[in-house]
């Protein structure tokens, strides 16, 4: 009798690509596509990042500003060195906090008053100059193109701009370019930018008309921007309608390469942004898991939910009490990573019972006196973050480039004629003068977007980032230790089940907290659910594959091989490309 073959069972939805000569992956197949058509010219993994990120900011328009943030990780080669950049901007020196209390009713408001220094243009021109080959034209005529000519309206698009058709209403561009017609755009229908087309194309042609070297002619894109007619019309439009920025704010802005904060985890090295960002929440969750047999404690089970979950409450309430930007606040980086201080956090963890409430923050070495006030419980479900996208590269050269950028469109008026929200990060401070993330004159705010690279034994080993402010570190995490800890595909480790907890405030305005809660997809089982009930959590279960879990993507180096593996999320539009 013939033997018959044993049934094939997929281990994820969609398959992990890999490739030997290059790899991207990013929230929309259209900028991942722009990445691969980049790689194939030549481009390195620079080039490739930086045109798909331009074009996501067209193609994420309702989440993600051309004139937004941008944080930017890069690791390079030829000189076995992480560079990042610190894409976000600063408060203007005019912001007026008594004004801001007052309009906001005690947090940030809404509109042009939250609207901060952008920082996008000048990350990606500036990792252009330094580490890429290709001129800013190159780089943005996917994104030129995109907003001239128009994209495909997908479903998630089609839904959030009808979730909040009420608030681009206020805002005469902003109606004009999501609502046309009055009309929230149907899926499959043509979505143009075309005043956003004539932005980037008067970048373009400052790079066309200067006489110099390539230096020069991005140095004079970057120019045309920050001190040029794009600066004087957002300058002008704050003077008319009563914001803060001015032609100095922008004038004086600059992005250059700084070193990256990074841990040891196992075998690995993990690198984030400075604390301006919260990537130091991922690092210190590591420090404080490296010490605990989670392959022992089987991946998704109630035990493994529950120690990754309170140790993440420990770091957020770090976060809360420390994190800011280091301009301005002193942040004990060194003691929040130290191995001591992981001891002492990761016996805070109790596993008959969760956090009921978000735990006093540590005492890292070398901490300023940590205020700690317990916040203010809010009602109801955790709010959908709705900003932000994601983008990684890594190329021939052992090059690779993460960068995540954001910032909504929704909140603040878009400029007339040039078809952008200028960035709204300043949805991320706060008004109490006691916590690390208050307003202050050139001050930045404390941002989620917070890309990775992680080195195994030294050597390139993985490039991930995710959308979902808070979800953001979380997601990563998860994805992470599916794959390290538990040997999945990076495709398989992405689709995952996955889980947040929200004991903590959200960083967005107006701050809600939720204590004890903890979100779960309903793919993980009712047993599970049940035995984290009884620890004191209060749970809140998601769809199977929801976007407010992130949108994850991911570039893996197998050093055995050499080949790069990539995934994308199936939550968002996101694909990954390989050759």
């Amino acid at each position: 009798m013939a033997k018959l073959m044993k049934e094939f069972n997929a281990v994820s939805w969609r398959p992990t690509v890999a490739g030997r000569c290059y790899a991207a992956a990013s929230g929309h197949y259209l900028a991942t596509a722009a990445a691969q058509r980049v790689l194939e010219m030549g481009g390195n993994a620079i080039d490739a990042g930086v045109t798909a990120a331009m074009a996501l900011a067209i193609l994420y328009p309702d989440v993600v500003s051309f004139a937004g943030v941008a944080p930017t990780l890069i690791y390079l080669k030829g000189e076995d060195r992480v560079v990042s950049l610190p894409g976000l901007g600063y408060w203007p020196a005019a912001v007026d906090i008594e004004r801001l209390r007052r309009e906001g009713n005690g947090v940030v408001p809404e509109g042009i008053l939250r609207t901060v220094v952008p920082a996008a243009p000048a990350t990606q021109i500036e990792a252009l100059r330094q580490w890429g080959t290709i001129s800013f034209e190159q780089a943005a005529t996917p994104a030129f193109e995109l907003a001239r000519e128009g994209f495909c309206v997908y479903p998630l698009l089609n839904h959030n701009i009808g979730f909040y058709a009420a608030k681009f209403s206020r805002y005469a561009e902003n109606r004009d370019v999501f609502l046309p017609g009055g009309r929230i755009p149907d899926v499959g229908a043509l979505f143009r930018q075309e005043n956003l087309a004539r932005t980037i194309y008067r970048m373009i042609e400052a790079e066309r008309n200067c006489a110099g070297d390539r230096d020069a002619k991005l140095r004079a894109t970057h120019d045309c921007f920050y001190r040029g007619p794009i600066a004087e019309d957002i300058a002008g439009f704050h003077a008319r309608e009563g914001g803060f920025m001015t032609k100095v704010d922008l004038a004086g802005f600059e992005v250059r390469g700084e070193a990256s904060i990074s841990c040891g985890y196992k075998d690995y090295t993990v690198h984030s942004c400075d604390v301006w960002c919260q990537g130091i929440v991922l690092l210190e969750v590591l420090k404080i898991l490296e010490g605990i047999d989670l392959h022992a404690l089987s991946l998704n089970s109630p035990d493994y939910i529950h120690t990754v979950a309170a140790a993440l409450n420990l770091a957020f309430a770090d976060r809360e009490a420390y994190v800011g930007d280091p301009r301005f606040v002193k942040v004990p980086v060194a003691g929040m990573l130290a191995d001591d201080y992981a001891v002492r956090q990761r016996a805070r963890l109790r596993m008959d019972r969760a956090f009921g409430e978000m735990p006093a923050p540590g005492n890292p070495a070398g901490a300023p006196q940590a205020r700690f006030k317990p916040p203010v419980a809010s009602g109801g479900k955790v709010p959908t973050p709705i900003d932000t996208i994601y983008a990684c590269t890594a190329d021939r050269f052992g090059n690779a480039y993460s960068a995540t950028l954001s910032d909504t469109t929704f909140d603040s008026p878009m400029i007339p004629g040039m078809g952008l929200s200028v960035s709204t990060r300043g949805s991320q401070s706060r008004l109490d003068p006691e916590h690390p993330s208050f307003v202050a004159p050139g001050k930045r705010p404390r941002l989620t977007p917070s890309p990775a690279l992680a080195f195994k034994n030294g050597e390139f080993y993985m490039a991930f980032g995710t959308p979902g402010g808070d979800m953001q570190t979380q997601a990563m995490l998860q994805v992470f230790l599916n794959v390290t800890e538990f040997g999945l595909q990076v495709q398989q480790a992405i689709e995952s089940p996955r889980f947040g907890t929200f004991n903590f405030p959200n960083s967005f305005s107006p701050h809600d907290y939720r204590p004890a809660r903890l979100c779960l997809e309903n793919r993980i089982s009712n047993a599970t659910i049940g035995a984290l009930r009884k620890l004191g959590y209060n749970i809140e279960k998601w769809n199977a594959a929801v976007t407010i879990a992130g949108g994850v993507c991911a570039i893996r180096r197998d050093a055995a091989t050499g080949l790069l593996h990539a995934g994308a999320d199936l939550r968002r539009e996101a694909s990954a490309a390989a050759w």
